[in-house]
């Protein structure tokens, strides 16, 4: 059942981790494995029907993902090296250009436009200041390797003197990267 009173940070309707787990045969472990597997972060709210307590939500595209691998890898189309690193992109996003242009979030996703309305509800603002074919495998350390020096204010999201030079390492990370 989709909780949409509940997404306060988000505007894409949402079901949560259980209840998906549930429409698709899946025990929540098995969803939350594949969660990591996949790097999708979930939204963790307050949740009335659960008492108070935060409950994990997923946003329908982040659904159709799961699906589609699941899909891919019990039909065993998907090669076990390629079954991890789905394609997709690397961004890096300013939150606030304006008033506070070092602040940055840098990640991958498969639908970046959907990415950055799922942002905008945060930082309305925001902008993707370029994007780069991705793996996901590479994500992290792609991360690691461009917010170097950058103080690390979340997960994500870094702050930065010059912005320009985040840009340029980014750059010259998936310069080395062989093409997808």
């Amino acid at each position: 059942m989709v909780r949409q009173a509940d997404m306060d940070n988000t505007n894409a309707a949402a079901i949560t981790v259980i209840e998906f787990a549930k429409s698709i045969g899946k025990h929540k472990a098995a969803v939350f494995k594949i969660l990591k597997r996949l790097g999708i972060e979930t939204v963790k709210e307050k949740s009335g029907a659960a008492k108070g307590q935060r409950v994990a939500y997923l946003t329908a595209e982040d659904c159709d993902r799961i699906k589609r691998y699941l899909a891919e890898t019990e039909s065993g189309n998907v090669a076990p090296s390629d079954q991890a690193n789905p394609g997709g992109v690397f961004y890096l996003i300013q939150l606030e250009p304006k008033h506070d242009p070092g602040r940055f979030k840098l990640g991958f996703a498969t639908n970046i436009e959907e990415r950055l309305r799922s942002h905008k509800t945060a930082a309305p603002f925001s902008k993707v200041l370029k994007k780069w074919p991705c793996k996901l495998l590479w994500e992290k350390t792609a991360i690691e390797c461009v917010s170097q020096g950058c103080e690390r204010l979340h997960t994500e999201v870094f702050r930065a003197d010059s912005i320009d030079e985040v840009l340029a390492r980014c750059n010259r990370f998936f310069e080395l990267m062989p093409p997808i």
